[in-house]
């Protein structure tokens, strides 16, 4: 779970992640008596390093053996959450759930990851699927991280989560919900670069990227030096970004071109495109 959350761009997106060695840091190692070194402590001790929990949650998606090193290395981080975006939070287990990666998800709960539902939906626990459905009537409408729905998260555990998928396929609401029509040139005249302001990183690409687990290709926003996030179509040329259902990013069209509001609770950014898309 992108740009569309695909096992390439969440390659391309980890390469971006800030090696520890150039920011002075590194994973803990032990001294021979089982003692640990002396490392700097970081302002934000005992709060884990940002760069290492979004390392986590990042590959966690695909890649086992460096899973386990960070577990190895602190076996909290098993239990590690990130924010891509307006509140969008994935845990490991949750990027290990919707990408349908067994072993991983396995190896996590085993280590104190937290189960849930879409862990359950993907590993093929219909038991624990059908007892949440039944103590808590409608939550198969619940969106998981980047709002993929519970539905997916079953069809992505394959043939040992079929059980799963059967049966939240009969329910309403499992499944992805419906955009809202946007013909392909409306969407095209949204794409360009946003300006909100003269920093370096005071800029929005939009762009259209395919997301592979609606099978289409969709509008995605990305502030610079940001994961980018899809966006879903509630009508009029206004969104929600991914994971983010009752954020609004609105496009309106003026005789000197296009602006772009994003309403985030009490939180409202405006920027304006500064060049044609090509």
């Amino acid at each position: 779970m992108t740009r569309a959350f695909s096992r390439r761009s969440l390659l391309k997106f980890g390469s971006a992640v800030i090696p520890m060695s150039a920011m002075g840091l590194r994973l803990p190692s032990f001294a021979a008596d089982g003692g640990n070194l002396r490392l700097p402590i970081a302002d934000t001790f005992p709060t884990q390093p940002a760069e290492l929990v979004r390392e986590m949650v990042t590959v966690a998606h695909f890649d086992l053996k460096r899973v386990k090193e960070l577990v190895e290395a602190r076996p909290s981080l098993a239990r590690a959450a990130w924010d891509w975006g307006f509140g969008d939070w994935e845990t490991a287990l949750g990027a290990a759930s919707h990408m349908g990666n067994r072993p991983i998800a396995e190896y996590l709960i085993a280590n104190g990851a937290r189960p849930s539902l879409f862990s359950a939906a993907m590993l093929g626990q219909i038991e624990v699927v059908k007892a949440f459905v039944a103590a808590q009537p409608g939550v198969q409408r619940i969106r998981g991280p980047h709002s993929i729905s519970l539905l997916a998260h079953a069809q992505a555990g394959g043939p040992g989560a079929r059980g799963v998928y059967d049966f939240l396929r009969a329910l309403p609401g499992a499944d992805a919900d419906p955009e809202a029509p946007l013909a392909e040139d409306d969407r095209a005249r949204l794409v360009g670069t946003y300006s909100f302001g003269i920093g370096a990183s005071q800029s929005i690409e939009v762009t259209i990227e395919h997301n592979n687990f609606l099978k289409t290709d969709q509008l995605t926003w990305t502030r610079k030096g940001t994961m980018g996030r899809p966006l879903y179509h509630l009508g009029d040329r206004v969104f929600y970004p991914a994971g983010a259902p009752a954020v609004r990013i609105r496009f309106v069209g003026e005789s000197n071109g296009v602006t772009m509001s994003v309403t985030d609770g009490d939180v409202v950014l405006t920027a304006r495109r500064m060049q044609a898309s090509k």
